[in-house]
Parts: C-alpha cells; sequence; structure tokens
C-alpha cells in the first residue's frame, strides 16, 4: 500500500481550473505592466485533478498559468485554503477519482521581462510559452 499525494510548488492553473485570465492577460501586462497591487485583499478559488498538497502561506508557491500546455509563470501566490475529497465515492476508486481545491491571494508579479526570463528558465522542457 502506498499513497499517491504529491507535493506543489507550483500552483498551475488554466482558465477552467481558476486562472484570474480575465485579470492576468500577458498582451495587457507587455503594454502596461500588472502590480500585485492590483489584487490586494482579492482570494481566487482552484480546483485540480487528483490529490495534491501545496505549501501554505507564508511559503510562496509559483503561479503558472497553463495555455493549452504551454507554461506562463506569472509570479508568487499564498495558498489561503485547500481540501481534498474524492468525487466519486465508493469501494473501486482510482487516482483520478479524488480532487483538490482552495483559494489563493496573488503576492508578486513578475515584469515582463522576468516573466519572460523566469518562464524559459523554470518550465519543464517544451512547456515554456516563450
Amino acid at each position: 500500500m502506498g499513497s499517491n499525494i504529491e507535493v506543489n510548488d507550483t500552483l498551475n492553473l488554466t482558465e477552467e481550473q481558476g486562472f484570474p485570465a480575465e485579470l492576468l492577460n500577458r498582451d495587457r501586462h507587455i503594454e502596461t505592466p500588472i502590480s500585485s497591487e492590483e489584487f490586494k485583499g482579492k482570494i481566487f478559488p482552484f480546483c485540480k485533478e487528483d490529490a495534491r498538497l501545496f505549501h501554505l502561506d507564508p511559503v510562496r508557491v509559483f503561479l503558472v498559468q497553463n495555455l493549452d500546455g504551454k507554461w506562463i509563470v506569472w509570479g508568487h501566490a499564498m495558498i489561503q485554503s485547500q481540501e481534498v475529497r474524492k468525487r466519486n465515492p465508493g469501494p473501486n476508486w482510482k487516482s483520478g477519482d479524488w480532487e483538490t481545491s482552495g483559494t489563493f491571494v496573488i503576492d508578486k508579479i513578475y515584469d515582463p521581462e522576468f516573466q519572460q526570463v523566469a518562464t524559459m528558465n523554470q518550465s519543464p522542457p517544451g512547456k515554456s510559452f516563450f
């Protein structure tokens, strides 16, 4: 017997999973850099498949936008809450029957130039948006 809980230091989200794409837009960020001050006090929900644990506030996690499998590293988020639950109760469960949900705040947004460098250096091979 073993456990399949993954520990993450990266909150990698699609828009469907909770990435705030309406607020964090790369084109807008290049034109007029977005500041984390714009999000002060705002809490964002997320939900991801499988069981995983994220570092909790005050430890940062990297906030990554997942666009069709390509990563854009935006900066730092702080996890405010998290819950791991079984989506399909019953005796015959499998790995995909679990999900992790929670909330986060945005602590830091990288400037556009650093964002590009961080994305190129922190993304797995072939996953960088750039």
